[in-house]
């Protein structure tokens, strides 16, 4: 059983699919890119945004660090708190606090906005760290944050700890770590994504994951 836990952010506690998609078509636009679907830009969700609008607007990299800070624009304001947190999550992390599980945020958004989300939403409290990026565009990949906390934080060791996320790049963090992974797929990765990645389980849902985190499970009801 884990006894440390790290939870990325957007797409496995909380649904940010409003807000960062906003911010990503408030941020195209200022480049005079108009973009409608919305569906399209949900890609954006998990990745650092600078490799993103890379690799899915062939920004070079100069403009995709000057969209990032238009994205910060938006999402400063407003977007980071069109989001709302999964249905069964406040109550699974209240099962795990419960338990004596050590539990971590480890996001590639920047650290100040992961903290005001966990605080707007009273998660905060549950966590021993939130952990992200800085603002500065370092330390965003999901390996370096990982190594980061078992690095900083004492008592948090290979053994025993698990990542948790809905993308492949949580997975390939983990497994460049030397952590278990579990990824969730009610989140915003394919399928087929992040079964490539390899992960040690796969939960298609928050019921599935408390069942692989919490010791005793309760009956999972209205």
């Amino acid at each position: 059983m884990y006894e440390t836990i790290l939870f990325d952010l957007d797409g496995t506690l909380t649904d940010p699919a409003t807000g960062i998609t906003r911010s990503i078509r408030y941020a195209l636009a200022r480049f005079g890119i108009i973009e409608d679907d919305s569906e399209k830009l949900k890609k954006f969700i998990g990745p650092p945004l600078v490799a993103s609008f890379i690799n899915y607007y062939d920004f070079s990299t100069e403009q995709a660090r000057q969209a990032v800070e238009y994205y910060r624009v938006y999402f400063g304001e407003k977007g980071i708190f069109e989001n709302t947190v999964f249905p069964g999550i406040t109550r699974l992390l209240d099962e795990l606090q419960k338990a004596c599980k050590r539990l971590f945020v480890a996001t590639s958004k920047p650290t100040v906005y992961a903290k005001r989300i966990t605080d707007h939403f009273g998660l905060t409290g549950y966590f021993t760290g939130v952990v992200g990026s800085n603002l500065d565009g370092s330390r965003v990949d999901k390996a370096e944050i990982i190594r980061y906390i078992l690095q900083e934080y004492p008592g948090v060791g290979k053994s025993g700890t698990v990542m948790v996320g809905d993308r492949e790049h949580d997975i390939i963090g983990a497994r460049q770590n030397g952590i278990a992974a579990i990824a969730v797929a009610y989140g915003y990765g394919t399928a087929e994504e992040l079964v490539s990645a390899g992960p040690d389980h796969l939960a298609e849902s928050v019921a599935r994951l408390q069942q692989l985190l919490v010791p005793h499970p309760l009956e999972w009801g209205e």
